[in-house]
């Protein structure tokens, strides 16, 4: 009996991880496949000039900001290496610099805030990398390159 309740222990226990990861690695995934259309549609500061703009870029940053939560209370979503660079934020996340500096060369003050959060949030994120993965000691888009290199991606840039 000892065993039989071991044993269902230890699978009520694997099965409530895989539910409590699940969500962690669809998170990051949607935010790397929402930067990799971005990038495809490539938007320039004039077109992010806009309260349309201003709201992309808090939808971003917010994103970003659950994504660095993840990495803060589920370290080991970390070594969960995504299938291809469209849906890989180890590879699409430096696209995100690129909004947050486009933003910040926008004429309206709702877009420079947010693009400024943006980049905080980006920030906050590569420290949170860098301290508990890779140790690099370096400035955010030298964390993002090593995040990228270490899951095998090409960094996706402007």
């Amino acid at each position: 009996p000892l065993e039989a309740l071991m044993g269902f222990v230890l699978l009520t226990a694997t099965v409530s991880w895989v539910l409590e990861i699940y969500p962690t690695l669809t998170r990051r995934r949607v935010l790397a496949i929402r930067l990799a259309l971005l990038d495809r549609s490539d938007p320039s500061v004039r077109q992010l000039d806009c309260a349309a703009g201003a709201s992309l870029l808090e939808s971003l940053a917010t994103e970003v900001a659950h994504v660095r939560i993840d990495f803060t209370q589920y370290a080991e979503a970390y070594y969960f290496h995504d299938g291809d660079d469209h849906s890989s934020l180890a590879a699409t996340i430096g696209y995100a610099a690129h909004l947050a500096h486009l933003g910040q060369a926008a004429r309206r003050a709702d877009v420079r805030l947010m693009a400024t959060l943006l980049a905080g949030a980006l920030e906050d994120l590569a420290t949170i990398l860098d301290q508990r993965f890779l140790h690099t000691d370096g400035t955010p888009a030298e964390v993002f390159a090593a995040y990228a290199a270490d899951h095998g991606r090409a960094l996706t840039e402007a």
